[in-house]
């Protein structure tokens, strides 16, 4: 296919969009099950602004790389504008000051990893299954 042609494809020659394993986190309850889980198994919390375009370019990149499954972490979905209480309680209950975008990584009940902005593609997370 030539330059011109890839331009001006067809929607139906689109590539499929590539769907993550996320859990919805939307209460505080949730966070004691993320810690008790996070024993056995690790747990990601990726937090972000749904109107912030460097959260949606953060994202965006994120998804693009992700290679893990939901059987080697839980991965939660924070949207921080909708649930700003639970968004609170996340940095009250791991210790870590509040950015946005910002990935957390959680095992044995204490974060061993975060990154926010740009330095969130850039962190590892497989180094912590």
């Amino acid at each position: 296919m030539g330059l011109f042609s890839k331009l001006f494809s067809t929607s139906l020659e689109q590539k499929e969009e590539k769907v993550l394993p996320w859990l919805d986190l939307n209460t505080t309850s949730q966070l004691q099950t993320i810690k008790d889980h996070s024993a056995t198994k690790t747990q990601v919390i990726f937090k972000h602004s749904t109107t912030c375009g460097i959260s949606r370019m953060v994202m965006r990149q994120f998804v693009a790389d992700f290679g893990l499954s939901e059987k080697e972490l839980d991965l939660y979905y924070l949207d921080l504008l909708a649930y700003r209480e639970v968004s609170h309680a996340v940095a009250n209950t791991f210790n870590v000051v509040h950015e946005s975008p910002q990935v957390l990584v959680i095992k044995n009940g204490v974060v061993v990893a975060h990154a926010s902005h740009g330095a969130i593609n850039d962190l590892d997370i497989k180094r912590f299954i």
